[in-house]
C-alpha cells in the first residue's frame, strides 16, 4: 500500500545529490572525493563550453548561408554618398596626391648617373632613397581609396532618367560594380614596383654573400649601406632575386635603368586612366573650376607637369644613347669586356671610349647623339653634378621644348628619338589648346607662336569644337552667377545660415543639371517628340503613385506633359500651415515630413512622413474637381518639410485645373476611394473620428458600470431593510463610495487639464471632390 514513489530526478535534484556527496567526503576526510568532484565539475564546464561552441559555430555557419544575414551585415555599414561634402573633399585631395604621384615617378629616372672618371654606369643611392620614401608615401593615398571605393555607393543608371537618380547602397553591389571596373586598375596604380625595382641590385648583393658565406667587399658594404632594412631580412629574397636578376644576365646596372624605364611608364598608364575620371568627378560639381584663375592655374599646373615629365625621360634617354654608344664601341675593339662600361664590374682601359663616343668635339659620322647632345656635354647626366642642378636643368629642356612645340629639336636617324620628337610636338599643341584656346588678339603672338595657334584652330575644330565651346560657356555662366551671388548675399547682409543654404542648393542643381536649361529644351522640341521625351522620364515614375495606376494612357500622356521637375535641398519648407497651395507634388525620391496642429489649437499636434509614391498638397486636386470652385486657392492644412534632398514631381494649379477640365475620366469614383486611401488628410479625419468615437464609447461603458454598480449598492440597502446595516452591506457601501471618488477625480482632472477636449479632438472633415461620374 505505502510503496515509495519512483523519483525523478531533475537538474536542481542532480546538482545538490553531487554537492552533498561533495560535502560528505569532505566532512570525512576523503580528499580522493573532493578530487574527483572538482575533476568532474571542470569535465562538465568544458563539455558545456565545447557544446555551446558548437551551437554558435553551426548558427554562424547557417547565418551565412542565408540571405537575410548578408543584407543585415550590409545594412550595418554605412555607405558614404559620392556627392556628399565628405567624398567631394576627399576627391580632391586624391585628385592632388595623383598628380603629386605622377610628378614624383619620374625621379627615379634620375637614379642612373655617368661616373665620368671610369666612363661607367653607375646609381645614386641617395636618389633611390629619396624617390623610394615619397613614392610611398603618395602610395598611402591609393590603399585609403580602395577602401573608400568599397563603401562608397553609386547611382543606378537606369535611374537617372529623372534627377540625380537612386543611390545604391547594397554592399555587395558596390563590391561587384567596383572590382569589374577600376579595382585592377588601381591594383596596378598602388603596386610598389618602382621601389621593389629599386631594392633588387642590393638585395642581389646580399643573396650572393649569404650563399657565400664569405666577408662582404668594400663594395658589398657600401650597396648594402643605401638600405639598411636590408640587414634585418637575411637571406629571405633570394629566392625572388634568384629568378628576376641573375636570369636577365649583364650588369645589374643595366638591368636596373632598364627596369626603371619600363616600368615607371607600365605604372603610368593606368595612373593616367585613373586621373581622368576622378578630374571629371570633381569638375562635374563645379568645386575646381568655380573661380576662372582656379582653372587657369590648374591648366599652368599640367603644362608645367608635363615639363617636368619629358625633361626626367630625355635625362634618362640620354643616359641609354650613350651606353649604346659604349657598348658599339666595346664591341668594335678586339679584346673588350662590356663589365667594364658599368661599376659593379672590373676597372679595365676605357681610354678609347673618346675617340668611339665623342662628346665635346661631336662627330656624327661616328655617333649622332641628336637631342641627346646638350644632356651629355653639360654634364646633368654625371654623377659629380647636385640634383637640384640636374632638376631645374632638364625641367627647362622640357618647357622649351614644349612651348616651341620641338621645332628646335634636330634628331638623328634614330627611330625612337623620332618618336619621341613627335611625342614632343604633339603633346605641346594639346597642352598649348588649354593655355590660348581663348585667345583671339594674333597681333601680339610671334611668328611661331600664330603658327602654332592656326595649327590649334584647325585640330580643335577637327576634334569636338561644339562639345568645348558648350562646356567652357557653362562653366563661365555658372562662375558670374555664383560671383553675382555672393555680391547680393554680401550687399544684403544675409546671415550666415541662409547664405549656406542657398549656395547649398545652387550647387545641388549644378550637379542635378549639369547647367542646363531641361524645360526650355524640351519646350522647343515637336510636341509628338515631346510628348514621347516626357513619356520616356516621367511615366515610369508615375505609376508608383497609386493615384496614377488606374488612370489611362491619354489621361497619363495628360499628366506628364504637364507636371514639371522640382527638386529641394534638405530641411527646405515646401508649403506652412495656412499657405495658398499653388501645386499638388508627387514624390518620387527623398523623405519628407507633414504635420498640422489642427489650425493652430492648443494641445493638437500630428505629423507624419512622406516617402517615395506619396503626394501632398491634395486641398489642390478637390479645389480643381470643384466646378462651382472659386478663383481663390485653398489653404494648406498641414506643414510640408524635406528631411532628407527629394526629387518629386510638381502639377501646378493652372494646370491641374485643366487636366480636370478637359478628362472627365478624373472624375470616376474608383479614383474617389484611392484618394480618400492615400491622402493624409482623409486619413488624419479618420484617425481622429475613431479617437473620438473610442472617447465616447469609454464615457458611455464607465457611466452604465456606474450604474450599475448603484444599482447592486441599492439592493443590499433594500435586503437589510429596518434593521441596522450589516457588515457586508457597510463594505460595499464604502467600496462605491471609493469607485465614484475614484472616477470623479479622474474626470476633474482630464477636464482641469484639457477643458472640452474631446469636441474640438474631431477635425473638420475634408471637403469632397466631385466624384458624379461613375465607371
Amino acid at each position: 500500500m505505502n510503496q515509495p514513489q519512483e523519483k525523478f530526478v531533475r537538474f536542481q535534484d542532480w546538482k545538490s545529490e553531487k554537492t552533498t556527496e561533495g560535502q560528505y567526503s569532505a566532512s570525512n576526510g576523503m580528499y580522493p572525493g573532493k578530487i574527483r568532484t572538482t575533476i568532474s565539475s571542470v569535465s562538465e564546464k568544458v563539455q558545456r563550453g565545447l557544446e555551446s561552441g558548437s551551437a554558435s559555430f553551426r548558427r554562424i555557419r547557417k547565418s551565412l548561408k542565408s540571405h537575410s544575414f548578408n543584407s543585415e551585415f550590409a545594412s550595418r555599414q554605412k555607405m558614404l554618398d559620392p556627392q556628399g561634402p565628405f567624398l567631394q573633399r576627399w576627391n580632391k585631395i586624391f585628385v592632388l596626391s595623383c598628380v603629386i604621384a605622377v610628378s614624383l615617378d619620374p625621379l627615379f629616372f634620375y637614379v642612373p648617373v655617368i661616373d665620368d672618371k671610369k666612363k661607367c654606369l653607375s646609381l645614386d643611392s641617395k636618389m633611390e632613397i629619396t624617390a623610394s620614401v615619397l613614392r610611398s608615401f603618395t602610395d598611402i593615398f591609393y590603399i585609403l581609396h580602395i577602401i573608400f571605393e568599397f563603401r562608397t555607393g553609386f547611382i543606378a543608371p537606369s535611374s537617372r532618367v529623372f534627377g540625380r537618380g537612386v543611390l545604391v547602397e547594397d554592399t555587395w553591389a558596390i563590391a561587384k560594380r567596383y572590382l569589374s571596373s577600376y579595382f585592377l586598375i588601381d591594383i596596378l596604380s598602388v603596386l610598389p614596383l618602382p621601389q621593389v625595382q629599386e631594392l633588387l641590385f642590393p638585395a642581389y648583393i646580399l643573396f650572393v654573400t649569404c650563399l657565400s658565406d664569405t666577408a662582404l667587399t668594400k663594395r658589398t658594404v657600401f650597396h648594402l649601406a643605401s638600405i639598411p632594412v636590408m640587414d634585418t631580412l637575411t637571406c629571405f629574397p633570394k629566392v625572388v632575386i634568384l629568378i628576376i636578376i641573375p636570369k636577365m644576365g649583364g650588369s645589374s646596372f643595366l638591368n636596373t635603368k632598364n627596369l626603371l624605364k619600363f616600368v615607371v611608364i607600365f605604372q603610368y598608364v593606368p595612373r593616367f586612366v585613373r586621373i581622368y575620371p576622378l578630374y571629371k568627378e570633381v569638375t562635374t560639381s563645379g568645386i575646381l573650376t568655380e573661380t576662372a584663375w582656379a582653372g587657369a592655374a590648374f591648366n599652368l599646373f599640367l603644362y608645367m607637369l608635363a615639363s617636368h615629365v619629358l625633361g626626367a625621360f630625355w635625362y634618362l634617354f640620354s643616359i641609354e644613347r650613350e651606353t649604346n654608344c659604349w657598348r658599339k664601341a666595346c664591341g668594335k675593339k678586339p679584346g673588350c669586356k662590356r663589365e667594364i662600361l658599368f661599376c659593379d664590374g672590373d676597372v679595365g682601359d676605357v681610354t678609347f671610349l673618346d675617340n668611339y663616343c665623342p662628346i665635346q668635339t661631336p662627330n656624327e659620322t661616328i655617333f649622332n647623339f641628336g637631342i641627346f647632345l646638350d644632356a651629355l656635354q653639360s654634364g646633368v647626366v654625371s654623377s659629380s653634378m647636385d640634383f637640384p642642378q640636374k632638376f631645374f636643368y632638364c625641367f627647362w629642356w622640357g618647357l622649351q621644348n614644349l612651348s616651341s612645340l620641338g621645332q628646335n629639336l634636330h634628331t638623328s636617324t634614330y627611330v625612337w628619338e623620332i618618336c619621341f620628337a613627335v611625342f614632343i610636338s604633339i603633346f605641346g599643341l594639346v597642352l598649348f589648346s588649354f593655355l590660348i584656346g581663348n585667345m583671339q588678339d594674333l597681333d601680339a603672338l610671334s611668328p611661331q607662336m600664330k603658327c602654332s595657334f592656326v595649327c590649334f584652330t584647325i585640330v580643335k575644330d577637327t576634334l569636338n569644337q561644339t562639345y568645348l565651346q558648350s562646356t567652357t560657356t557653362r562653366l563661365e555662366e555658372m562662375r558670374i552667377k555664383r560671383r553675382d551671388a555672393e555680391q547680393w548675399m554680401s550687399h544684403r547682409l544675409l546671415p550666415d545660415n541662409l547664405r549656406e543654404r542657398i549656395r547649398r542648393y545652387e550647387q545641388y542643381r549644378w550637379q542635378e543639371t549639369r547647367g542646363v536649361d531641361e524645360e526650355m529644351l524640351v519646350h522647343n522640341l515637336p510636341k509628338d517628340l515631346r510628348r514621347d521625351i516626357k513619356r520616356h522620364l516621367c511615366l515610369a515614375l508615375l505609376m508608383r503613385v497609386p493615384m496614377f495606376e488606374k488612370m489611362d494612357e491619354q489621361l497619363l500622356d495628360a499628366m506628364c506633359d504637364r507636371l514639371k521637375p522640382a527638386l529641394y535641398t534638405e530641411e527646405s519648407y515646401i508649403v506652412r500651415e495656412g499657405d495658398p497651395v499653388d501645386e499638388m507634388l508627387f514624390v518620387m525620391r527623398g523623405k519628407l515630413l507633414t504635420m498640422t496642429t489642427n489650425g493652430g489649437r492648443t494641445g493638437f499636434f500630428n505629423s507624419e512622413y512622406l516617402k517615395a509614391g506619396d503626394f501632398c498638397g491634395e486641398e489642390l486636386l478637390t479645389w480643381a474637381l470643384d466646378p462651382r470652385t472659386s478663383s481663390n486657392l485653398p489653404i494648406s492644412t498641414r506643414t510640408v518639410q524635406s528631411i532628407t534632398e527629394v526629387e518629386a514631381f510638381a502639377l501646378m494649379a493652372s494646370d491641374l485645373k485643366f487636366v480636370a477640365s478637359q478628362f472627365r475620366r478624373l472624375h470616376s469614383k474608383q479614383l474617389r476611394h484611392t484618394f480618400r486611401l492615400y491622402s493624409l488628410q482623409w486619413r488624419t479625419w479618420a484617425a481622429c473620428f475613431i479617437q473620438a468615437a473610442w472617447r465616447r464609447y469609454s464615457k458611455k461603458k464607465l457611466e452604465e458600470s456606474l450604474r450599475q454598480e448603484e444599482n447592486r449598492l441599492q439592493d443590499a440597502l433594500a435586503e437589510a431593510g429596518a434593521s441596522s446595516p450589516s457588515l457586508g452591506a457597510t463594505i460595499y457601501a464604502s467600496r462605491f463610495a471609493a469607485n465614484a471618488l475614484r472616477a470623479l477625480r479622474r474626470g476633474g482632472n482630464r477636464k482641469a487639464r484639457v477643458p472640452d477636449r474631446v469636441p474640438p479632438m474631431l477635425l473638420q472633415k475634408p471637403a469632397e471632390p466631385d466624384f458624379t461620374d461613375e465607371e
